[in-house]
Formats: structure tokens, sequence, C-alpha cells
């Protein structure tokens, strides 16, 4: 569920590998993308799939602040 305009963006998001299936809840940064980020179990590293913007928009189980704020599109470019 995402936040209305009036709402404070969620900044806690669960990122699911999807090599090996593993959740894990993180702080997403506010001010800034997350390009790359190492699952705790397996350690892959996780990359933005095509045309999302951070690791979150791609496996998390809520989008970035800014992708909040927007509804869509790219908060980086």
């Amino acid at each position: 569920m995402l936040p209305t305009e009036t709402q404070a963006p969620l900044l806690t998001s669960v990122l699911t590998c999807p090599v090996c299936q593993h959740a894990q809840a993180e702080q997403m940064p506010i001010d800034a993308c997350q390009w790359f980020y190492e699952c705790t179990s397996c350690h892959t590293v996780l990359k933005p799939l095509a045309g999302d913007c951070c690791v979150y928009c791609s496996y998390g189980s809520v989008p970035c602040p800014p992708i909040q704020a927007q509804g869509f599109g790219s908060c980086c470019g």
C-alpha cells in the first residue's frame, strides 16, 4: 500500500532476493537511489532491473520514497 500525497513516505521495504528468495527488511535512503544491495543470505549483489531506478523498486515490497511521492517513473533520471 502506497501512501497518499498527504502521508509521509514509507521508509522500510522488504527486499526479496530473486536467487535464494531470502527476504530482509531494510531502511530506504530518502535522498539517494540505492543501485546495489548484497543479499544477506547468499551474498548475490542485486542491481535494479531495466527501467527501475533502484533495488527497492525492483525487489522491494515498497518502492523508494521519490517514486512513492511521484507515483511512477524514475527518481534518478
